[in-house]
């Protein structure tokens, strides 16, 4: 969690992994578990603040599915504290459970140019509807965050550690 965040959440989701091939086009190499990790106080005080609270480390996997996705995936997020669950509860996902097909948020994220540059690699989250946050869980320096789907293979599976120190910004002149 960066010094400068409020909160330190969970996002349980289905992740695309992709590959800007030489021409331009891109490929989907496969999908993975992913933890979109957020600041959800930052970004309830203003939805505008949402980029500031994507400002931290995500991780995806551990195990790559590539080929067709179930349209219906089942899955469980939790909180592990000091060994034991703090907070559990299932999620759905895939297009069965999605407002807008893959392919529609492929077609929106890779029509600008800027987004399918030669050798670029993406990872595109594909949202959650369940968080510990939304249940009043509030996180702590140690706990973990345990996502699985069986369809994707092992959980992926975070531990959390707070950043200590100050933010140090300092702007130079031209």
């Amino acid at each position: 969690m960066p010094t400068f965040a409020e909160d330190a959440g969970e996002e349980p989701e289905l992740a695309g992994l992709y590959l800007v091939g030489a021409d331009g086009t891109p490929w989907r190499v496969g999908y993975a578990l992913g933890n979109e990790f957020s600041d959800h106080i930052t970004e309830r005080f203003n939805y505008l603040w949402l980029a500031h609270s994507k400002l931290r480390a995500c991780s995806v996997g551990p195990e790559l599915l590539i080929g067709e996705l179930p349209a219906h995936l089942e899955g469980v997020s939790r909180v592990v504290r000091d060994g034991e669950t703090l907070w559990e509860k299932p999620f759905l996902t895939g297009e069965a459970n999605m407002a807008h097909s893959l392919a529609n948020l492929e077609h929106h994220h890779f029509k600008y140019a800027g987004f399918r540059r030669p050798g670029d690699v993406h990872v595109h989250f594909f949202g959650t509807a369940t968080l510990s946050f939304a249940d009043g869980i509030q996180t702590r320096d140690g706990d973990r965050f345990e996502i699985e789907l069986s369809a994707l293979g092992r959980p992926l599976r975070n531990p959390l550690r707070f950043e200590t120190g100050t933010v140090d910004c300092q702007v130079s002149p031209l």
